[in-house]
């Protein structure tokens, strides 16, 4: 399934999603308002119809791998690989996959950070679509993206359930030669 933002029902369903989400003030530091999901997450119709939204758009596209970054992205990745009957890679913070691993170091809104993937979890020219909760800055996604592209793997698209449009990542990222899709836009 394709929609537009225009098509009414479609914007009431996202407007819906939305207001599910909440603001935290201060986390993790002081100044930065974290968008919390988990009051969407805990709601099985907000959950089904999000990954219904991203993942009706992958039917019939030959994704073999969906990638989703620790922590958040690994419940959309998760589900949004079974729907569309694709593999998981898991993309997570340094020292907790059990493999050898390679990694990407990439700077926050609030400091820096890396990631690992194992080594083997993409093969070359495996089409693969990559996810996580929120766009930001867009730096976890642009290291995630390095880690793929090492591995030789077939980028469709770049996928979040949300974007802070303010922090212009989606440049970054489009920068870089990549389709972005957002499904709720702050």
């Amino acid at each position: 399934m394709s929609f537009k933002e225009t098509d009414i029902d479609i914007h009431k369903e996202i407007t819906e999603l939305k207001s599910l989400i909440r603001d935290v003030p201060d986390f993790p530091k002081p100044g930065i308002v974290f968008k919390d999901i988990t009051p969407l997450l805990h709601r099985p119709w907000a959950l089904q119809k999000v990954i219904d939204f991203i993942g009706n758009r992958y039917i019939g596209a030959g994704v073999e791998i969906v990638a989703g970054i620790e922590s958040r992205g690994f419940i959309l990745a998760s589900a949004l690989a079974y729907k569309i009957g694709a593999g998981l890679a898991i993309i997570r913070k340094p020292g907790k996959l059990p493999y050898r691993t390679i990694s990407a170091t990439y700077t926050l809104e609030y400091g820096e950070d890396s990631i690992e993937i194992h080594e083997d979890a993409i093969q070359e020219g495996t089409k693969v679509v990559l996810i996580d909760d929120v766009l930001a800055t867009g730096g976890t996604m642009s290291a995630a993206i390095d880690l793929v592209e090492r591995l030789g793997g077939n980028i469709i698209s770049v996928d979040f359930l949300l974007e802070l449009t303010f922090l212009n990542g989606r440049k970054k990222i489009e920068e870089r030669g990549y389709p972005v899709f957002s499904l709720i836009k702050f």
